[in-house]
C-alpha cells in the first residue's frame, strides 16, 4: 500500500466517503432535533424581538413590577404565544398568553442586561454588559472621551487618595461629566479590591474602563487579562442595583407542545443501502481518477529512470493544466537544463585542457630541447619558460577566483571608496599600454561620487574591463571610462571604438572561456575567464553588469553598484 499511489488514493476516497456518510447522517439528525427544539422554545432564533424588548425593559428599570404591560404588548404582537418570566428562585413575574399548562422543561433564554446572550444579540460587548446600562454614569461609553484633557479626573484621584489637597474645580464641570468621574472612581475602588484579592497591584482607569497608559510612578505594568476580568466583575457589581434582576424566559408555540425528537428506528436498512450506493459510486470515481492521475506519474518515473542511466530522453508529453502537468513541465525543464549543463561541463573541460595544453607543450618542448643539447639553457630560454609558467599561473588564478565567487565564499572588505580616485589609478595602470597600442584612454568621474565596495576587487573589475577594451581597439581608437550617478546608483561605463561584438555573441560574453576570436589565439585575448570573473565580483557587491555593442562602432560595458548613502 505504501508503494502504490493508486491504492492510497482509493483508500483515502473510501475513508472520506464513509466519514461523509456518517457525518451527514449525524448532522441531519442533529439539525432535525435542533429544529424541533426551537419549536419547543429551546432556541430563540425566531424570538429575538421578544428577548430584545424584555432586555430593553431590564436596562431601564430596577425591578419587574411594571413589566406586565410590556408582556401584554408582546403577546398582542405575537398571537398564540405564551410568555412567562420566572425569577431564578421560582417566583413568577409575568405569565401572559397561551392556554396555560405546564412550562417547557428548559427556559428559552435568561433576560439579564449584565449577561447578554451573544447568540441572540450579535455584536454584544466582550463583557456581555448591555451598553444601555449606565447606572451611576451619565454618558454612554460610545460617546465618552477616552482621554481626560482637563486633568480633572487625575486631580480628583489624587485628592481621593490623600496625595494632594487641590481645588479640582468640580463646580466648573458639566453635571454629567462630574457624575461620570465620581462613578469611575467608585469603579476603580471595586476593581482594585478585586486585584488585591488576586495579589495584583492597583490600577488607574481611563473613562472607557481600560487601564490608564501612564500609571503612577513605581507601579509595575498591569496584568491586562486579570485587570479586564476584574473590571467586568466590578462593573456588574456596580450596575446590579440599577437594573432588574435576571429572570428566565419561557416561550411556548401556538400549536402547543411539538412532537418528540426524530427517530431513525425502522429506517436503518434504508440508511445502510443509501450509504452502500454512495460508497460504490465513490470507489468507482476514485478508481477512474486514480488511473488518470497515476498514468503521467508512471511516464515521469520511466523517464527519470532512463535519465539516471545516462540516456537522453525526449520531453514527456504534458496533458492538461493541473499540478501533475506542472510537474511534467518542470521535469522537462530540468531534463533540458541537465543536458545543457552536461554539455557546458564537457565544453569547460575541453576549454581548460586547451588553455593548459599550449603552455605545457611549450615548456615540455623547450625542456626536452635543452635536455637533448639542441638548445642551451640560457637566460633567453629561462625567460620563455617563465613566461609560459606565468600564463599557467594566470589561468589557475582565474579559475580559483571564479570557483570562490561561484561558491559564495568570496570575502569582501567593504569600505567607502571614491570612484574618481579608483578610475585615476586604473588610468595610470593602463596608460602606458594604451599609448603603446596607439589608443587614447580617457577617464572622467564626479569627485563626490562614493560607493561601498572592496577597493581591490573594484580595481580587478575595472582592470579586466579596461584591459579587454584596450586589447581589442585598433590603433587610433579610444577607450572612455566614466563614473556617474543614476537613479541612486553608481554607474561606471567603459566604452571603446573597437570592432564591436556580433549580436549573436552578446549573450555569451560573460561565459567562461568565451572569446570573440574563434581561433582562441592568445595574441587576441587572455584566458577567457576575465569577464566571467567580472560578473561574479559585481554580483558579490550587490550590483549588475551588462554590455551593448554595435559591430563596426564599438562596445560599452556598464557596471552598476549601489551608491553610498
Amino acid at each position: 500500500m505504501r508503494r502504490s499511489v493508486f491504492t492510497r488514493l482509493l483508500v483515502v476516497v473510501v475513508l472520506i466517503a464513509v466519514c461523509s456518510i456518517a457525518a451527514t447522517a449525524w448532522l441531519a439528525t442533529q439539525l432535525t432535533q435542533a429544529s424541533i427544539a426551537r419549536e419547543q422554545g429551546r432556541e430563540l432564533a425566531s424570538d429575538n424581538r421578544i428577548y430584545a424588548t424584555l432586555l430593553g425593559y431590564a436596562t431601564t428599570h430596577r425591578d419587574w413590577s411594571e413589566v406586565d404591560s410590556w408582556v401584554g404588548s408582546l403577546v398582542s404582537e405575537h398571537p398564540g404565544r405564551r410568555i412567562v418570566l420566572v425569577t431564578k428562585d421560582g417566583r413568577t413575574v409575568a405569565d401572559r398568553g397561551g392556554d396555560g399548562g405546564q412550562l417547557p422543561a428548559k427556559a428559552a433564554a435568561v433576560v439579564d442586561p449584565l449577561e447578554v446572550d451573544p447568540v441572540l444579540v450579535p455584536g454584544a460587548p466582550a463583557d456581555r454588559i448591555d451598553k444601555r446600562v449606565l447606572g451611576p454614569f451619565r454618558t454612554p461609553i460610545d460617546f465618552r472621551d477616552r482621554e481626560d484633557p482637563t486633568g480633572t479626573l487625575f486631580c480628583l484621584r489624587l485628592v481621593k487618595k490623600g496625595e494632594a489637597r487641590l481645588d479640582c474645580r468640580e463646580r466648573d464641570l458639566p453635571f454629567d461629566t462630574r457624575a461620570d468621574f465620581t462613578a469611575l472612581l467608585e469603579l476603580e475602588d471595586l476593581v482594585n479590591a478585586c486585584l488585591a484579592r488576586r495579589s495584583l497591584p492597583a490600577v488607574d482607569l481611563d473613562p472607557d474602563f481600560t487601564p490608564a497608559e501612564k500609571q503612577s510612578s513605581g507601579r509595575p505594568p498591569p496584568d491586562e487579562p486579570a485587570v479586564a476580568a476584574c473590571v467586568a466583575a466590578s462593573r456588574k457589581e456596580q450596575l446590579t442595583p440599577y437594573v432588574a434582576q435576571p429572570v428566565l424566559l419561557y416561550l411556548t408555540n401556538p400549536t402547543g407542545t411539538p412532537t418528540a425528537a426524530i427517530s431513525l428506528s425502522g429506517n436503518g436498512w434504508r440508511v445502510v443501502g443509501a450509504a452502500a450506493a454512495v460508497l460504490l459510486v465513490a470507489v468507482g470515481i476514485a478508481a477512474f481518477a486514480g488511473a488518470r492521475i497515476t498514468r503521467p506519474l508512471r511516464a515521469l518515473t520511466a523517464a527519470a529512470t532512463h535519465m539516471s542511466q545516462g540516456g537522453d530522453i525526449p520531453p514527456v508529453p504534458v496533458r492538461g493544466q493541473d499540478e501533475i502537468a506542472g510537474l511534467t513541465r518542470a521535469f522537462n525543464t530540468m531534463a533540458a537544463n541537465r543536458a545543457q549543463l552536461e554539455q557546458a561541463r564537457k565544453a569547460m573541460v575541453s576549454d581548460v585542457a586547451h588553455e593548459l595544453r599550449t603552455p605545457l607543450s611549450n615548456i615540455r618542448g623547450w625542456l626536452e630541447a635543452a635536455e637533448d643539447g639542441v638548445h642551451d639553457l640560457d637566460p633567453a630560454l629561462i625567460t620563455l619558460l617563465l613566461k609560459e609558467a606565468l600564463v599557467l599561473q594566470h589561468v589557475v588564478d582565474d579559475l580559483q577566483d571564479l570557483a570562490v565567487a561561484e561558491a559564495g565564499s568570496l570575502r569582501l572588505t567593504l569600505d567607502q571608496v571614491n570612484v574618481a580616485a579608483i578610475l585615476e589609478q586604473v588610468q595610470a595602470a593602463h596608460e602606458a599600454r594604451a599609448t603603446q597600442a596607439g589608443v587614447t584612454l580617457a577617464v572622467t568621474a564626479d569627485r563626490t561620487l562614493l560607493v561601498r565596495a572592496d577597493a581591490l576587487r573594484l580595481r580587478q573589475i575595472l582592470d579586466n574591463l579596461v584591459a579587454n577594451a584596450v586589447r581589442y581597439v585598433p590603433s587610433g581608437g579610444s577607450v572612455t571610462v566614466e563614473g556617474t550617478q543614476q537613479d541612486g546608483a553608481c554607474v561606471i561605463t567603459i566604452s571603446d571604438t573597437g570592432a564591436g561584438i556580433a549580436a549573436e555573441d552578446l549573450p555569451h560574453v560573460f561565459d567562461r572561456f568565451w572569446r570573440a576570436d574563434k581561433s582562441r589565439s592568445r595574441s587576441t585575448g587572455g584566458s577567457g575567464l576575465g569577464l566571467a570573473i567580472v560578473r561574479k565580483l559585481v554580483e558579490a557587491h550587490g550590483g549588475t553588469v551588462d554590455v551593448t555593442s554595435t559591430t563596426g562602432i564599438g562596445t560599452t560595458f556598464r557596471v552598476r553598484l549601489p551608491e553610498l548613502t
